[in-house]
Parts: structure tokens; C-alpha cells; sequence
């Protein structure tokens, strides 16, 4: 008697066979590759020698408002790394004026690294948040354009739990870091200024708090790398 298989239990042809194992590795390929790249750490900052140029760019924060020039975060740096530190802190500036100074200072001072702490003012004057984020963004790009390493440094928001004395860095800064994968140094501003014995006044820090900012500041530029510990 004849024997009739089902047809899902036919044999397969050898060849069939192999074809189906290759079109499934080549699958397997295509799909990890978007996977490895997703999944892709951005490369570690390469470390400055002392004597390097740094520039500081930022407002009143960055310039020392409520302490000496000698007492403001970016001399406390220079103290602590033994680099040239530039102040590029103007005291009132917006997001949109530093990014107006930046090329200037570039071309004068061609610094290794620069160090972006801007926002604050705009935020004091409720100007938009995606404005802001987009100065923020093309500040560090363009720096990033000279040949500069970039470490961008967070603000605090202004909000309720401000008022109260808990504060907490803006989202942009997280956001512009992970677009363009630089290094961030977070709660730096706002650990210091949520505590009264660091501050001169409800927005800036004394030398105290300075000083305490650039050594947290220091902790970061080890840990990515840019200063070697």
C-alpha cells in the first residue's frame, strides 16, 4: 500500500537546507548591527597636559559674582589642574549672547577644552526653554567645530522646589549631552546653591561655594577623563 505523508513532513532537500541557515545568519547580522550601534559608548575624552588653555564660558556664575576674581571657579581650576583657565564669564549674559562671544574667543584663545555653563538668565527671564536649548546645543557644536573637547555643565531650573531650596538641573542639559555625546557635570550649581553657606545671595555662591564646585567640577573631568587622576 502506498504511503502518503503529510505534506508538512516531506523530506527537505539538502540544498534547501543550506540556503535557509545562510538567510537566517544574514538576518541575524542585519538585525545586531543597528543594535551595536545603538549600544555604542561615545569615545573617552582624551586627557589635557598641564599648561593647557581652558576656556570658561558662562555668565555671573562663571565670573564670580558674590566672590573675587581669584576666588571664582575658573582661577580655583586652574589652581586645582595646573591648566590656563580662561574666564569667558560675563556677568547678565543669555545663552544667545555667549553664543554671539564664542567665536572670538576661540580665535583668541584656541582653547583644548571648553567648559559651558550657560542658561541661567534665561531662565530668570522665562524666555523659551527649546530657544535655550538650542543655543546650548549649537554653543557646544561649534566649540566642538574649533578642535575643542567640550564639557558642558548643568543649571538648575527655576520652579517651585527652587523656591523652597531643592533644586534640580534643567532637562536641555542631559538632553543637548546625549545628542551630541559630550561629558555633562551635573548638580554641580545646583548642589552648591541650595546651601545658605555657600551662597551670597539666592543665585550666586560666595567663595565657599566656588570653591566647592571646582573640586566637584575636578571629580568629573577625572572621570571622563580629561584630567588625569
Amino acid at each position: 500500500m502506498t504511503n502518503f505523508l503529510h505534506p508538512d513532513l516531506h523530506p527537505i532537500a539538502p540544498g534547501a537546507v543550506r540556503r535557509r541557515t545562510l538567510l537566517a545568519r544574514l538576518a541575524a547580522v542585519a538585525l545586531a548591527a543597528p543594535l551595536a550601534a545603538c549600544g555604542r559608548k561615545s569615545p573617552r575624552a582624551q586627557a589635557l597636559p598641564a599648561g593647557a588653555t581652558v576656556l570658561a564660558l558662562g555668565d555671573s556664575l562663571t565670573s564670580g559674582l558674590g566672590a573675587s576674581a581669584d576666588t571664582a571657579y575658573p582661577a580655583v581650576l586652574q589652581r586645582l589642574t595646573g591648566w590656563k583657565v580662561v574666564n569667558g564669564g560675563v556677568s547678565g549674559d543669555t545663552s544667545a549672547q555667549a553664543l554671539a562671544r564664542l567665536p572670538g574667543l576661540l580665535q583668541q584663545h584656541n582653547p583644548a577644552l571648553v567648559i559651558v555653563s550657560i542658561g541661567g538668565n534665561d531662565f530668570l527671564r522665562r524666555q523659551s526653554s527649546a530657544t535655550t536649548r538650542t543655543n546650548v546645543q549649537r554653543i557646544c557644536a561649534d566649540a566642538r567645530a574649533s578642535g575643542a573637547q567640550v564639557l558642558l555643565v548643568a543649571v538648575p531650573e527655576l520652579s517651585l522646589m527652587a523656591a523652597a531650596g531643592r533644586l534640580s538641573d534643567h532637562a536641555l542639559y542631559e538632553e543637548v549631552a546625549d545628542a551630541l555625546k559630550i561629558p555633562l557635570h551635573s548638580k554641580g550649581w545646583s548642589g552648591v546653591l541650595a546651601q545658605d553657606r555657600l551662597r551670597s545671595d539666592q543665585i550666586h555662591a560666595n567663595a565657599a561655594g566656588y570653591e566647592q564646585f571646582a573640586q566637584g567640577l575636578v571629580e568629573t573631568l577625572k572621570t571622563t577623563g580629561l584630567l588625569v587622576q
